[in-house]
């Protein structure tokens, strides 16, 4: 992904930059939609809502920057915009929850919290047809930062079609069949998985199994489930461990695959399970990717990655997915193997959006700070926005989106605070689409707990438990005792089970923590689609 990046000077920046601490805010948004259409010749780097005029340069929150001939002085506006790709992974969750399960702590390059947040059901109104819903709400942090709040921008497609009303699917698995793959809850799991999915699919739906080691092999060539499913069950059955990790050789030839047995208007897609531990043949992500790029751009085939084992490479799978117009998920029994599988997969293989991209313009006249929590990875350009060339995130139906930002007001500050515009390309027309939705300070001084939106709370406690993983400082964070005891809370009163499986991994961090070698419970390795 091109990006394009500012450079500020003075000694204004270094404070505002050090002041930008990740936060809450909260209330209810007002949603207004515009579903337009301006391709990519369309206009570049507008922010979706006017802006207000600039301060005086005194007032600059960012900074100056000087010119160096003639000694002349200008200075540069803040940026006010914040601009990135949408997002729908939620392995770094499931795979911290696999590690707290087993004892151990997840590293802090591996805690992404959107993939935390992302993990939780909204309770976003959807949209009536095809596109997206813009929610934007928050509340006041209090508890030591009274003067942030909390703003979650919420994104939400339409549910998914029933089974039968869905278009095909045509599904190539690329399963990993390397050594490591024999522990259990690796190539155990990847065949379980696919035992179960070969019951769900229906019969005009086809596959195709790819299996790769040091080398990669076809087991199945492109094959229809009608008449056909025990054939598929013995071709899994078969899979056994070997070596060697040769990743990119098993995505070229599931790419290759995937081109021979096309479907035209069915969904076309390329299925990875693999605990991502690459070790022989190409490693590089854009290396790899730019074997299939033909694939991926003339055939529009998508890449879902399904993580599996306690030694898992997190990092190199969720490149691999994001750069190749997919999304990622991580599975650590059986159990959730079956949500994937089952409840998630067979209805999502379609796509509502390509390229989809968010961008959240600020008021410089009531917000003086602001900052994304996470999506550091999915960052783009500000100018970027409407360039349609530039990639974005593929989101599928029932899909929610959340980015949560800390903003802290202006003292005293009243009205507008932020809109928020989401953008993508139909998959089938390429017909490029806008919605947008607002928030005015009213809406956000709410407070956070024990207010009005549980849902809101339980977006907080995962994004401050990501925060504290990963050694942040965010405003207001509570204790992790007090973040398991508001998420056990949350648990009772929202009557949902993966909150309280939340609040069992914040205990379980807790513990390690503070060295309680109580033995683990285990875990599950929550993590959803939307």
């Amino acid at each position: 992904m091109q990006r394009r990046t500012r450079t500020h000077q003075g000694a204004l920046v270094l404070l505002l930059a050090g002041g930008m601490l990740l936060t809450g805010c909260g209330g209810s948004g007002s949603d207004s939609a515009a579903d337009r259409s301006s391709g990519s010749g369309g206009p570049r780097g507008g922010q979706p809502a006017p802006a207000a005029p600039s301060a005086a340069p005194e007032q600059q929150e960012d900074g100056a920057q000087n010119k160096e001939d003639g000694g002349a002085r200008e200075v540069a506006p803040p940026d006010y915009l914040s601009t990135f790709a949408l997002d729908v992974d939620t392995a770094s969750y499931g795979y911290a929850r696999r590690l707290l399960g087993d004892g151990k702590m997840p590293a802090s390059d591996t805690v992404r919290p959107e993939e935390f947040v992302n993990s939780f059901r909204q309770g976003y109104e959807r949209p009536k047809g095809n596109g997206f819903s813009v929610n934007v709400d928050g509340a006041a942090v209090g508890a030591g930062a009274t003067d942030w709040s909390l703003v979650r921008v919420g994104l939400a497609t339409g549910a998914a079609s029933d089974a039968g009303e869905r278009p095909a699917a045509a599904l190539t698995f690329v399963v990993d069949i390397s050594g490591s793959m024999a522990e259990p809850g690796r190539l155990d799991l990847a065949k379980k998985s696919l035992g179960i999915l070969t019951d769900e699919l229906r019969d005009d739906d086809s596959v195709s199994l790819v299996t790769f080691s040091g080398e990669a092999e076809t087991r199945l060539k492109m094959t229809r489930l009608a008449g056909n499913r025990t054939k598929i069950r013995d071709a899994v059955d078969e899979l056994e461990p070997a070596d060697s990790t040769n990743v990119a050789a098993g995505v070229e030839r599931g790419y290759d695959e995937a081109v021979k047995g096309h479907r035209k208007g069915a969904n076309n897609r390329v299925v990875l399970l693999s605990d991502a531990l690459a070790n022989t043949g190409e490693t590089d992500v854009d290396a790899i990717l730019e074997r299939i790029g033909d694939a991926r751009k003339e055939y529009g085939i998508t890449l879902f990655g399904v993580g599996v084992g306690s030694d898992y490479g997190d990092a190199f799978m969720e490149q691999l997915t994001n750069k190749g117009d997919g999304n990622t998920t991580y599975v650590g029994d059986e159990t959730q193997a079956r949500k994937v599988f089952v409840d998630q997969l067979p209805a999502h293989v379609e796509l509502r959006a390509r390229d989809a991209k968010a961008q959240v313009a600020f008021d410089r006249k009531t917000v003086q700070q602001f900052k994304l929590i996470g999506y550091e990875n999915r960052k783009v350009a500000d100018d970027d926005f409407r360039d349609d060339s530039v990639d974005g995130g593929e989101v599928g139906p029932g899909h929610t989106v959340t980015a949560l930002y800390a903003v802290r007001l202006r003292d005293g500050a009243s009205g507008h605070v932020a809109t928020a515009t989401v953008r993508w390309l139909d998959p089938k027309t390429r017909k490029a689409h806008e919605e947008t939705g607002s928030v005015e300070t009213g809406a956000i001084d709410g407070k956070l707990w024990g207010g009005d939106s549980p849902r809101l709370q339980v977006t907080a406690v995962a994004a401050y438990f990501a925060d504290v993983l990963r050694g942040g400082d965010l405003p207001g964070t509570p204790t992790l005792a007090e973040l398991a005891t508001r998420a056990g809370k949350l648990a009772d009163s929202t009557e949902d089970s993966s909150v309280a499986k939340l609040a069992t991994a914040i205990e379980q961090a807790e513990r390690i923590r503070s060295g309680d070698e109580e033995k683990p419970t285990g875990g599950d390795g929550e993590g959803e689609l939307g």
